[in-house]
């Protein structure tokens, strides 16, 4: 009995020991690769905003941008494209060990970079970049005049730009009869689904992606409907804009 009591308070201990480390493991399994990240707002593409102030244009453009490198690259190409430019002003957020980065490019201290950085906080929105060209007109512009001008070429690319929300979804397929083709269409459609275009044969096929576990009373009815015929393939998650 002693015995049986001692084994039952090492395991109890043991237990207690590595329990951390199991959470860390499974904290681990579930984070890497990308595989809990949470919903996010960005930009699907580019967009561009201008903004002129006493002959000096302030060209901003915006882009989608995942990594450093594609932000780095993105930055490269608007100053390849603008040399004559007398500024290649710009700033990113990522969500990547959410990152941020700005650059006055030559412009007095935080009336350039960090404005337009500012902008994109307030925004939400996250894995995106924006450098904004600045050709001079001769007049110098003050401290004032440069924060509102960097601000407002930033807040117009914005407006300008699509919105998106990244999340975790499925990407699914079926093939139906054409005599229950638009009944099948309507259901996906009134379920939240995002149909690409058919491809038609002797039969229909339906593909589509729909947000992560909202599938499941959408195959029920597919099934309903095709009377138990319907064969539904559903994709792993994964992270898409939606």
């Amino acid at each position: 009995m002693k015995t049986e009591k001692l084994l039952h308070g090492v395991l109890c201990s043991s237990f207690f020991f590595f329990a951390p480390i199991y959470a860390i493991l499974i904290l681990y399994i579930n984070t890497a690769g990308g595989f809990s990240v949470e919903d996010y707002r960005t930009i699907r593409g580019t967009a561009i905003g201008e903004y002129e102030e006493k002959k000096s244009r302030f060209i901003a453009q915006l882009s989608f941008a995942d990594s450093e490198e594609k932000a780095v690259a993105f930055l490269e190409q608007v100053r390849a494209a603008n040399r004559t430019a007398r500024h290649n002003v710009y700033a990113y957020r990522l969500r990547e060990g959410s990152r941020e980065r700005y650059s006055d490019d030559g412009e007095p201290a935080k009336t350039a970079g960090t404005p337009a950085l500012e902008v994109l906080q307030h925004s939400g929105l996250t894995d995106l970049i924006v450098v904004i060209t600045r050709y001079f007109g001769g007049v110098l512009l003050g401290t004032g005049g440069l924060v509102r001008a960097y601000t407002t070429a930033t807040s117009r690319a914005l407006e300008a730009a699509e919105v998106v929300t990244v999340r975790s979804v499925v990407a699914l397929d079926v093939t139906v009869d054409y005599g229950i083709y638009e009944r099948a269409d309507l259901l996906i459609k009134a379920a939240g689904g995002k149909l690409a275009e058919p491809e038609f044969t002797d039969k229909v096929t339906l593909r589509w992606q729909m947000p992560e576990h909202i599938e499941g009373p959408l195959l029920t009815q597919l099934q309903e409907l095709t009377r138990g015929t319907a064969n539904v393939t559903v994709s792993e998650p994964f992270y898409a804009a939606f």
